[in-house]
């Protein structure tokens, strides 16, 4: 029995994080790619021995992924 699709589910989804050792590096890369990143890797958190940053994209289904890395200080 067929039924109507489903509706989309805005804002029900997972982001899915991709731990990197060097964001800039990561980043370049990427971009040279073809990836479109919402903004360059910027810092989200200092913590007691490192800083968290990030840099967020969407795949071709919108879904939302990011590139994380801990720079120790």
């Amino acid at each position: 029995m067929l039924d109507e699709p489903a509706k989309e589910q805005a804002g029900k989804s997972s982001v899915i994080y991709y731990k990197v050792p060097d964001i800039q590096a990561a980043f370049e890369i990427l971009s040279t790619r073809g990836v479109v990143f919402e903004a360059k890797p910027h810092m989200i958190a200092r913590l007691p021995d490192h800083e968290l940053w990030m840099a967020f994209f969407r795949d071709p289904d919108a879904n939302l992924l990011a590139l994380m890395s801990e720079v120790r200080v």
